[in-house]
């Protein structure tokens, strides 16, 4: 199959996902999911109970926190590498206007990376919260128009390997930077 059809296939299942203005309250649910992965509110409530926390919380939002912000470089230099548009739309003018570049999501990419650093370093209740969380941002950013379904499937991939390389390089880290954790 060429690359055009496999956009156009892509495309068409995207649409097929996207909610319409008479869905108003399942539309403001996915509103409010699509925005709960955005970095800015991810980066101060990290940043927060760094600064709040002691011991385990402590070390695992300081972690979480140099998550967040190595993958919001690491999926822009994707972005701006491929440069595919966003789906046509009106809603999420501030995603459209700052980053109009939608491969790969960066909330998907976002949200699976902290699941799987959820689910490593717990507690489990809140490794579950997260990893029921994270598929329900990246769909609602499909269903808000901002995504296509191949940019969310990219975003879990890019989240999920950026998970497992902060886990795998964390004693490093921590060793290098004990001030901050």
């Amino acid at each position: 199959m060429e690359m055009k059809t496999l956009l156009t296939l892509d495309a068409d299942l995207s649409r097929r996902f996207r909610l319409d203005s008479s869905r108003t309250t399942l539309k403001k649910i996915a509103a409010f999911l699509a925005h709960s992965g955005d970095s800015w509110f991810w980066a101060a409530g990290l940043g927060l109970l760094w600064l709040f926390t002691q011991e385990d919380w402590h070390r695992n939002s300081a972690l979480m926190l140099i998550g967040v912000v190595v993958l919001a470089f690491l999926v822009l230099a994707i972005k701006f590498t491929i440069r595919r548009q966003r789906p046509q739309g009106e809603w999420g003018a501030i995603y459209r206007n700052t980053d109009p570049h939608s491969f790969p999501s960066g909330h998907a990419a976002r949200a699976f990376m902290l699941a799987v650093l959820a689910l490593t370093l717990g507690p489990a209740w809140f490794g579950a919260l997260v990893v029921i969380w994270a598929p329900l941002v990246s769909l609602a950013r499909v269903s808000m128009g901002v995504h296509y379904l191949s940019d969310v499937a990219a975003g879990m991939v890019v989240g999920v390997l950026a998970g497992m390389v902060l886990v795998w390089i964390s004693p490093v880290l921590i060793g290098l930077l004990p001030f901050i954790f």
